[in-house]
Order: structure tokens, then C-alpha cells, then sequence
């Protein structure tokens, strides 16, 4: 496990809630992950809520991703452009 680089004040910490989408495959541990529902692999939006990470399907389907941590989304996030007051509204915004 990497740790995590950034500087303190650009960190997602526990208690913050984002999200970003993530177009290709997700490769973990050498395989790609899939829906555990509906079986889709690629156009996931991917949660970072109160220290864990949520992997959201195209078709709606919510499921937690143990292998991932916060640590890994500072690093694979781009930089915050618009803010939501709910999930729902930020997920709207984007086309799911």
C-alpha cells in the first residue's frame, strides 16, 4: 500500500463525501472488477463516503470495494470542479 501524497489540506479525510467517474475498466489485484448485479465493468462512478469506497455502476447498482481506500482516491482524483448537496444531484449532473 502507497501511502498517501498529497498535502494535508488537499486530502479527502474520513468525514468528506466525493465522488468521480471513471470511464475504463477497473483492474484490482489483476482482474477487472465487475458489477457483482449486472455484471458491467466500465462508466463507474466512484464514491468516497466517511472512509470507504463505493463503486456505482451505470445501471445504479451500489456496492462497496474493500480493496480501495482513501489513500487511493487522493491519488486517482482529479481536482473538485462543482459541488452537490446530494449524491443524486452530483449523479444527474454527470448523465447516470
Amino acid at each position: 500500500m502507497v501511502d498517501d501524497f498529497l498535502p494535508p489540506d488537499l486530502r479527502m479525510d474520513a468525514g468528506m463525501n466525493r465522488f468521480m467517474e471513471w470511464g475504463r475498466p477497473l483492474v484490482l489485484d489483476g482482474e477487472v472488477r465487475a458489477c457483482p448485479q449486472c455484471e458491467a465493468y466500465r462508466g463507474w462512478v466512484i464514491l468516497c463516503t466517511q472512509g470507504q469506497i463505493w463503486l456505482h455502476c451505470r445501471y445504479g447498482h451500489r456496492s462497496l470495494e474493500p480493496r480501495l481506500d482513501v489513500a487511493w482516491y487522493n491519488r486517482h482524483s482529479g481536482p473538485v470542479d462543482s459541488t452537490f448537496g446530494t449524491l443524486d444531484e452530483g449523479l444527474r449532473h454527470i448523465g447516470h
